[in-house]
């Protein structure tokens, strides 16, 4: 056995050690329902590492993930609907298949090609699953036959939304540049501002003050409805606009995110010095700390 093999297989005996008689109480209670919310953790905490190129951090975090599949190939184990060997050898043969231009005769000349083939031969994979369920449909997103089934409601709303314009635009269903995105945007855009035209006070929708969500106008029913309609068609053209340029919507919002976060602590710092908060300055006044926060910091931040 190869030194990664023994140290594979040396995380796998403690895992099984921890869920066995004497191991920890805490490990031997889970279920595969209560480590779920530590798995979607753990897969954010390995992308912040990959965000802040922090290659140390990233191995620690890369363990806790693998942590993941072990804890549940062992629950698995245990209630005896398959084992860890089970996984790598699905795993191994899943890449071997969908890889026939390097380990068959399949030509694929580009990243294009490879994305295809992929795609032509998942649809296969679940064509034969179908037929071997004895024609029961697999619990998929959309009927079996769609390019899209099989992207899971699951996942978040963004990669969702990555995922289903990617499946389309691999058969062609795309625009034929990104000028047309940008022009369904600012169509979109422009329903959103007409919807709030239907609105007694256009535009006065901003809290003031008090506990959030007080102050704010109520909204009729179907505007709102509509309002999260249209909503949604402005994240979705976003979503393509990443896509065309090859960008993770999800990580570029998170990096806003992280941004906004630094830059607004800056400014409640500046504040706090003077012996003032947030709520206790106008807006002026805010704007202008926040120009300063936006100057203090690298562009590349």
């Amino acid at each position: 056995m190869s030194a990664t093999g023994e140290r594979f297989e040396r995380a796998v005996s403690i895992m099984a050690r921890l869920r066995g008689p004497g191991g920890c109480p805490w490990d031997r209670e889970q279920t595969f329902d209560s480590i779920k919310p530590y798995t979607l953790e753990e897969t954010y905490e390995v992308l912040e590492a990959i965000d802040n190129r922090d290659w140390q951090e990233l191995t620690g975090e890369l363990g806790d993930l693998l942590l993941q599949v072990l804890f549940y190939a062992e629950m698995a184990k245990e209630q005896g609907s398959f084992s860890i060997d089970d996984v790598l050898d699905r795993l191994s043969t899943k890449l071997v298949d969908r890889h026939p231009h390097v380990f068959g005769d399949v030509k694929a000349e580009t990243s294009s090609d490879v994305l295809r083939n992929w795609e032509a031969l998942k649809a296969e994979e679940k064509k034969k699953r179908l037929e071997a369920g004895g024609g029961k449909a697999p619990k998929l997103t959309g009927s079996p036959e769609s390019i899209l089934a099989g992207v899971s409601t699951a996942m978040p709303a963004l990669l969702e939304a990555h995922k289903l314009s990617s499946r389309a635009a691999h058969v062609g269903f795309d625009w034929p540049n990104i000028e047309g995105l940008f022009e369904k945007l600012a169509e979109e855009t422009d329903e959103l501002r007409a919807l709030l035209q239907r609105l007694p006070q256009p535009g006065s929708l901003r809290q003031s003050s008090g506990i959030a969500g007080s102050g704010r106008q109520a909204i009729p029913v179907d505007v709102h409805t509509r309002l999260e309609e249209e909503l949604g068609d402005l994240f979705f053209v976003l979503v393509n606009i990443a896509r065309y340029l090859s960008l993770d919507p999800e990580s570029a919002l998170k990096k806003t995110n992280r941004k906004f976060k630094r830059r607004f602590q800056w400014m409640e710092d500046q504040l706090r010095a003077r012996g003032r908060t947030p709520q206790q300055a106008d807006m002026e006044e805010l704007e202008s700390q926040w120009q300063q926060a936006k100057q203090q910091e690298p562009e590349n931040r």
